[in-house]
């Protein structure tokens, strides 16, 4: 665990040297957070749809064992 947590910590430092050198890299990997956080939301915000129709589905079937 600790090689790959050395490993991780040198890694960032050379990827940051990298990018504080070069202004193309530095904005390509501006954009490539951006779009990763696009995804991200657009996976939550699915995610988050499937749980609420779940809840719906849940509620109107408690609903009609209520009634029947």
């Amino acid at each position: 665990m600790e090689k790959f947590i050395f490993g991780l910590a040198v890694g960032m430092t050379a990827g940051a040297v990298l990018v504080a050198n070069n202004c193309k890299l530095r904005n390509l990997v501006k954009k490539n957070q951006e779009d990763l956080m696009e995804k991200a939301e657009c996976y939550i915000d699915e995610k988050l749809e499937q749980l609420e129709k779940s809840r719906a589905k849940k509620a109107q079937t408690e609903q009609k064992s209520q009634q029947g």
